[in-house]
Order: C-alpha cells, then structure tokens, then sequence
C-alpha cells in the first residue's frame, strides 16, 4: 500500500508517497507560493526533478496538481489514484484532546477548529489541507498526526506553568511540545541503533534546525520538552529567541511603546541567530561570517545557540537521572559538526565524549563518541514523515 503525507503550511505544501511495502519514499514535492500567479511544484522521483508552474488559487488546486502530478504518465509514479490507499496529515496542535493520532471525521474535525487558538498560524493552513484532500478524494481515508501528541506523556509537575491554576483549567495554558515527530522517530532509530529495548534507555534528543527543540525521553516516552505553550519558548533559534525573562516584554512595551503585534513579531521574527548576528537567520550565513570575516556577533550567536542546548542536555540528564545518548538531528544537527562539537564540549562529566574525527560527518546516521565514551552520542537524520506514514497504515488496518 502507498501512503500520501501532506504537509500544509499558510502559502505552501509539502508532500511524500511512500511504499509501504518497503518503507521507501517514491516521491516528494513542494508546493511553493499557493494563492500567487507564480505557484510552483517541483517533484522529484529517483533524484530527478520535474517542475510544474502554474497559478494554484489555493489550497485545492495545490492539491489537485500534486496528485496530476503523481498520476502523469511521463513523470508519474502511479497509474491511478486509488494506488494511494490513505493521506496522513501532519496537523501541529492536537492540544490535550489528542495524545495520538487519530482518523478523520466530523467529530475530529470539530477538535482540530477548536485548537486553532493554540496554534493560529499552523492549524489553519493544516485544515485547510484535509478539506482540500477531502474534496478531491472523498473515498480515501484520512489520518491526522500530531506534532504535539508524543509529549502528551510528559508529567504534570513538567507541563503546569507556575501560573495561576485557572489559566490552564479555563484556558489551556500548559506546556504542549513540538516537532513530537522527529523526537519520537529518532529515539526510536537510537534504540535500534543501539541493539538495546527503548523501555530501558534514558535519552535526549536534539531537534536542532531554524527551529529547535530538545527532549528527555524515558522508557520510550517524553518526560520533558524544551518547547512549550508555543514553539516559542526553549531554544535560541534561527529567528526565535527562546526562552527570556517575560518581563522584557512587559518592558519593550512601556519603554519602546511596542504594540503585542509588534513585541511577538521582535520574538518570532527578528531574534535568535538573527537578531544576535545581524547577519542571518541560516547557520550557513552565521558560520560563515564568524569563520571567513571574523564577525564577533556572529560567533557569539553560534555559541549562545550550543551554550542554550548544553543547558537543556545537563537539566534534562538531572530530570532522568542519566542520559545513555544524546542524538542530534534536524538541519543543523545532522549536518553541523562544529555546532555538534560546540554543544558536547563540556559534557564529559556525563560520560558523554565526542571523538572529533568520527564527528566530520554529514546527513548519515553515525556514532560520534570515542570508544571509550560511556554515553552514546549518535546522529541519526529524521524521518518525520515516515513516522506519519506509520501512523496512518497502522490505523487503516
């Protein structure tokens, strides 16, 4: 059976055919500049690519030109639609509703609108997506996966804010986790990796991307997350800035006159990497001005970026009482051996050793400690939509 994973966000659309059979990908597109004169696919099949640009009005006709695309007798992979035997979804907020993913209906259609509040910028784009499906393969089931649903295992004492009680009773305010997906797949890779039983590990995985998460996982399952509320809080970012003193908000807003429009823009939008080098929110730009041009700021943002995942690995070593690996993924973390290099140094103390020769690896999956290293230290890339893919044939069955 052939899967389709759908990846929705507000102007773009991101899409995997994958054999389930074999697990392999047969092929994967992006969907560039929806609602614009000048929308664009690019699909690639066995590493060629075919390209596609035409105006897609929305959503609906993204859809309807990815699937031409997939059926297209010259650059195609399948002869007929009813070869996909299901679409999964990956929706961003599943909220405390959904602990897991779950098939498509009325009802839960209803839940996904009722956690747009959490999630204004991602949730929508992602309905948008399933009605879009909906409409042009009303006979094909339909699978939602929640970036939030493997945290739902973190304890109360992680997830309660020091707030006043009412905020989360009356108003969902608690901390919720992202990129649930990767953690989820590459702790699982690990295990493998490993030869040892995931209900016997101590973990922590290190999403580290434009945006970047970390995990504590136990026994298989998340017991701490770096993101919270919102994808917001944790790390230093590519254009976030993570997690600050809330009363600097309060303060941008009294001293600058910043409106809250204004104050959550500064912190999506114009801090992180960015707003530390003033050169860039892409690492490669970072690093480049910090190596080739001496750039203080520049190097500064790449160490507060390693300094803030140091943080986490050593709290999230306490909250488990050990780590057996600390796995890096994502762009920066499969691909980075110097911020991977920058992160471990350091963490000797939790017999984590970094053996900088084996580290001069990019994009494959590798054991980067020394021999000697009584913590693994692994990098393992993600496969965030196989684990969409898993989801959806394992309840279709």
């Amino acid at each position: 059976m052939k899967i389709l994973v759908i990846n929705c966000g507000s102007s773009s659309l991101k899409y995997q055919l994958i054999d389930m059979e074999n697990e392999q990908c047969v092929a994967l597109g992006l969907v560039e500049r929806i609602a614009t004169k000048k929308s664009i696919l690019t699909q690639k099949v066995d590493g060629k690519k075919y390209i596609i640009e035409e105006p897609m009005e929305n959503h609906t006709d993204a859809i309807r030109v990815v699937l031409g695309a997939l059926v297209d007798h010259e650059h195609g992979v399948i002869k007929d639609l009813s070869e996909i035997g299901a679409v999964g979804h990956r929706v961003v907020h599943g909220g405390e509703k959904y602990a897991n993913s779950v098939i498509l209906n009325d009802e839960v259609m209803k839940g996904l609108e009722e956690c747009t509040k959490l999630a204004p910028l991602h949730n929508p784009a992602n309905i948008i997506g399933i009605n879009a499906c909906k409409a042009l393969m009303p006979n094909t089931k339909m699978v939602a996966v929640f970036d939030t649903a493997f945290h739902q295992t973190i304890p109360e004492v992680a997830y309660i804010y020091p707030l006043p009680y009412r905020l989360y009773t009356d108003h969902s305010v608690r901390k919720y986790g992202f990129h649930g997906t990767s953690h989820k797949y590459v702790s699982d890779k690990a295990a493998e990796m490993m030869g040892k039983d995931i209900k016997k590990l101590k973990l922590i995985t290190c999403h580290l991307g434009n945006g970047a998460s970390i995990s504590a996982i136990q026994n298989g399952k998340s017991v701490e997350t770096s993101m919270g509320f919102t994808p917001l809080e944790g790390m230093a970012m590519g254009t976030r800035c993570g997690s600050i003193d809330p009363a600097i908000v309060i303060y941008m807003m009294k001293e600058l006159k910043l409106t809250v429009d204004e104050v959550d823009n500064l912190m999506n939008k114009e801090s992180g990497l960015l707003g530390i080098s003033g050169v860039s929110s892409d690492f490669r730009d970072v690093n480049s001005a910090a190596t080739n041009d001496g750039n203080q700021r520049a190097q500064l943002a790449i160490d507060i970026f390693c300094y803030k995942a140091k943080k986490f690995i050593g709290a999230y070593a306490a909250v488990m009482g050990g780590v057996d690996a600390i796995i890096f993924t994502a762009g920066l973390g499969e691909n980075s051996s110097r911020i991977r290099e920058g992160v471990c140094a350091g963490l000797e103390f939790l017999g984590a050793v970094l053996d900088k020769s084996k580290n001069n690896v990019s994009g494959i999956e590798a054991e980067v400690n020394t021999d000697d290293s009584k913590t693994k230290i692994l990098v393992i890339p993600t496969n965030e939509e196989l684990v969409i893919a898993r989801d959806t044939m394992a309840l279709i069955k």
